[in-house]
């Protein structure tokens, strides 16, 4: 996450009476992911799904996924999230599946109603995992907001990318993968 990204969630925060970020202490450094022989890790201790009943990614194995962290307060997160939608609108008939893993950064984001108001005001339509207690996030060794993890079909990660941009080489990765052409 940026600095202005990470002062105006600040902000909103202690606007909202927050006291501390829920960023864990060991949230620096560069984009790593905790798997043994390339394979994706589950999602573990999800709060709630929202857009889908739970899922597992041997339900998803034969499907290229993208495993995206976000958090609705993430300035750099929200940008994200046009692409994302328009990627998984583009490609989810052609077995490609997006899924949200929503990460708090701040108390007030883990409220389940303002996760929920915040999917429909962007148009998402994809899975969203909640996860409040960072499992997930964990599980993967994630850094940082937004962040995202290609897997392809046997479960394996391909690619990953923290931040914003690079979206043509998102695209490229999610067609090859799904030996698309458009």
């Amino acid at each position: 996450m940026h600095r202005r990204s990470i002062i105006l969630a600040a902000a909103a925060a202690l606007a909202a009476g927050a006291s501390a970020a829920l960023v864990p202490a060991d949230a620096a450094g560069p984009l790593q992911v905790a798997v043994a022989d390339g394979k994706a890790p589950g999602f573990v201790g999800i709060t709630r799904w929202l857009n889908s009943e739970p899922l597992t990614l041997e339900d998803l194995r034969g499907k290229v996924v993208m495993v995206t962290f976000w958090t609705y307060g993430c300035y750099n997160c929200v940008n994200t999230l046009p692409h994302v939608t328009q990627l998984y609108e583009k490609y989810k008939d052609q077995g490609f599946v997006v899924v949200g893993v929503h990460t708090p950064e701040f108390p007030f984001e883990r409220s389940t109603a303002n996760v929920a108001t915040a999917i429909k005001r962007h148009g998402i339509t994809f899975p969203v995992a909640q996860d409040n207690d960072y499992a997930t996030w964990k599980t993967y060794g994630n850094r940082y907001w937004p962040a995202q993890y290609i897997i392809d079909k046997s479960g394996r990660i391909v690619f990953t990318h923290a931040g914003e941009g690079d979206y043509d080489t998102i695209e490229r990765t999610v067609q090859r993968l799904l030996g698309a052409t458009t």
